[in-house]
């Protein structure tokens, strides 16, 4: 909320779940506040719906009927379209059903006004969230709602022997900004036990060089594209401009790990990129993320800040070397 407050003039906020989800009042109109959101997008924000409509929930057979109704009538925005429907609850809600049986509700409906009822990659979202005593609907382009993920949360399915969920962090980190990690050669992981960002990077085909005084994780050990260097990364001998991917997830204080990205910075090609977690240890997370940006900024180019679905206390940064 406080993002918002500085990007958008005379905003004001209904708390919906605490810490979670508001309802954002403005006197600008959706489409200049969806380009100032574009233009300056917030780091803490990961999904916003506008609320075309709200319906007074009953708590009875009815509230599906209305939102139902209120679907058909708005059939040309659908029609020949591939459609997702996103339902959401507050924990507290009168709406009596769960969120599957309300989106198959919905995707019947889609089906009778000739749309295509989708998971993944749609062209348009029906956006519903469930307050205690209101369905809140938008309508809108994943473009326009930062996320073609329900309320922004990105699920991973976890996979056998998988070494750790902290894999999750670096998949996202993928997908928010518009990485492909296969096309780069050879990477290096700072902190990297157990090992978690690093078996992702040797599925995708890249040598890693894995930067840790404690143990890998057994399954990596003997993995041929694999070099674990058991010191502390201060330590470590590099030659000049070997990586082109760097990734870092350390549990540090912010400005020490600023001050040993950039002490590892010409073991890095030119133009090489660099992924890293910023850990939110103090009561004022944006001045934090500033200073770490400003001393970062030194050495890198910093593209992108997002916290993520899969950060909890910290965001990600997305950088470039200069």
């Amino acid at each position: 909320m406080e993002e918002l407050r500085r990007i958008i003039p005379g905003v004001s906020f209904l708390q919906l779940a605490a810490g979670e989800v508001f309802v954002m009042s403005s006197s600008l109109e959706t489409a200049e506040v969806l380009a100032a959101i574009k233009e300056q997008e917030p780091i803490f924000l990961r999904h916003i719906q506008p609320v075309d409509r709200s319906l007074t929930i009953s708590g009875d057979a009815g509230d599906l009927e209305k939102l139902s109704e209120l679907i058909r009538n708005a059939r040309l925005m659908f029609t020949d379209k591939r459609t997702a429907v996103h339902i959401r609850r507050n924990a507290k809600t009168a709406f009596q059903y769960t969120a599957s049986d309300t989106k198959a509700v919905l995707d019947a409906v889609l089906m009778e006004l000739d749309a295509e009822p989708v998971v993944q990659q749609p062209e348009m979202i029906i956006s519903v969230y469930a307050g205690e005593q209101k369905l809140y609907i938008g309508f809108g382009r994943p473009e326009d709602m930062l996320s073609d993920w329900p309320g922004g949360a990105v699920r991973f399915q976890r996979e056998e022997g998988q070494v750790s969920r902290a894999k999750f962090k670096l998949l996202e980190a993928e997908r928010a900004f518009g990485l492909h990690y296969g096309d780069y050669s050879s990477a290096l992981d700072i902190g990297a036990a157990p090992g978690g960002w690093t078996s992702l990077l040797l599925e995708r085909g890249l040598r890693v060089t894995a930067i840790d005084p404690a143990d890998m994780h057994p399954s990596l050990l003997h993995h041929p594209a694999l070099t674990h260097l058991k010191v502390n990364a201060s330590e470590a001998k590099l030659a000049p401009g070997s990586f082109d991917l760097l990734v870092c997830d350390m549990s540090w204080s912010p400005m020490l790990m600023s001050r040993l990205v950039l002490d590892l910075k010409d073991s890095l090609a030119e133009q090489a990129t660099a992924i890293i977690t910023v850990k939110l240890m103090h009561r004022k997370p944006l001045q934090t993320i500033r200073e770490v940006k400003e001393r970062l900024e030194t050495g890198f180019a910093v593209l992108k800040a997002k916290q993520l679905f899969h950060n909890r206390e910290e965001i990600t940064l997305y950088m470039r070397k200069k």
